[in-house]
């Protein structure tokens, strides 16, 4: 068992949190976090896109209050885990399923299956579709919480017909490594002013998120591969095409959500056989991350499903 930096100087996170590096079959050095101590089961957090585990170190403490242990995944690409060339400027990755080779390494860590209890999915972004495709192909959760799952993908106008031809032609061309075209460069938590920010109307959060990335950049992750963004249509295609998971299920998304797709949570939310959808009013992206008011409303709902569910 490799030991692997953890920066709790920015995390904000419990005490006793220890991270680990393992190797993916095709040799992905992936990192994640544990805590333990939890007598009620273990809360599994599948972080969005660009994103690394310390920004959930607040949100270990609330589940660790709430009696579970906690393990948190840096994706391949993103995080100290393995990146393409080295890289925080390009957030790439092969194949969507290589996400699901991540989660599957990470949880047969022996300090892992040590936990017992029952395995509860906390995905936020792009960790919804990683967490959804998860649920699908048979990963043993007991139940699952999504905050605003990228099912889908806000993109307005012609951009979102023009999207899958862009994404096919620039793979086509041997660019499927390279950051999309038209994209600002940089990282969007220090490129971008709180005041008008699409995550968060809650200054402190921000100011959590931006100083991570601030004193560690190589947490950053800049924008997706053309590669990325054909592999991301494809799962969304798929979701289309299956029936959703009978599972306990609770979903999140703010009314100003501008990142991801509103519109299709709303409609495969209708699928779930045992499914509720919380919508929290004018809350961002970030719903687990918004100012205080917004977030007693979604842990109100999480302590509830949870009451009925562990």
């Amino acid at each position: 068992m490799e030991a692997a930096p953890l920066y709790e100087d920015v995390a904000d996170a419990p005490a006793g949190g220890r991270a680990f590096y393992v190797r993916t079959p095709d040799g992905t050095r992936i990192r994640f976090a544990l805590w333990g101590g939890g007598t009620k089961g273990l809360a599994v957090v599948f972080p969005g896109r660009t994103e690394c585990l310390e920004k959930y170190g607040r949100m270990a403490g609330k589940l660790l209050a709430r009696g579970l242990s906690v393990a948190i995944i840096d994706w391949r690409g993103q995080g100290l885990s393995d990146r393409l060339n080295n890289s925080t400027a390009v957030g790439h990755v092969d194949d969507f399923t290589d996400y699901q080779d991540d989660l599957t390494t990470v949880l047969s860590h022996p300090e892992v299956q040590a936990i017992s209890g029952p395995r509860i999915m906390f995905a936020h972004s792009m960790g919804g579709c990683i967490g959804l495709r998860a649920l699908l192909t048979g990963n043993a959760f007991s139940a699952a919480v999504f905050s605003a799952p990228m099912w889908g993908l806000n993109l307005p106008g012609a951009t979102k017909f023009l999207a899958p031809v862009l994404a096919n032609v620039g793979v086509a061309l041997g660019l499927g490594k390279k950051n999309l075209i038209g994209q600002p460069k940089g990282f969007y938590l220090t490129r971008e002013p709180f005041n008008g920010n699409n995550l968060t109307h809650d200054q402190d959060h921000w100011n959590y998120m931006r100083a991570q990335i601030v004193k560690y950049p190589a947490l950053a992750l800049g924008t997706p591969s053309f590669n990325w963004l054909k592999c991301a249509l494809a799962e969304f295609k798929y979701f289309e095409s299956v029936k959703m998971p009978a599972l306990p299920t609770l979903m999140f998304v703010g009314g100003n959500e501008s990142v991801v797709s509103p519109p299709a949570i709303r409609k495969l939310s209708q699928s779930f056989a045992n499914g509720e959808l919380v919508e929290i009013d004018s809350a961002r992206h970030e719903v687990w991350m918004e100012t205080p008011e917004r977030q007693a409303q979604s842990w109100d709902a999480i302590d509830s499903f949870l009451q009925t569910t562990l």
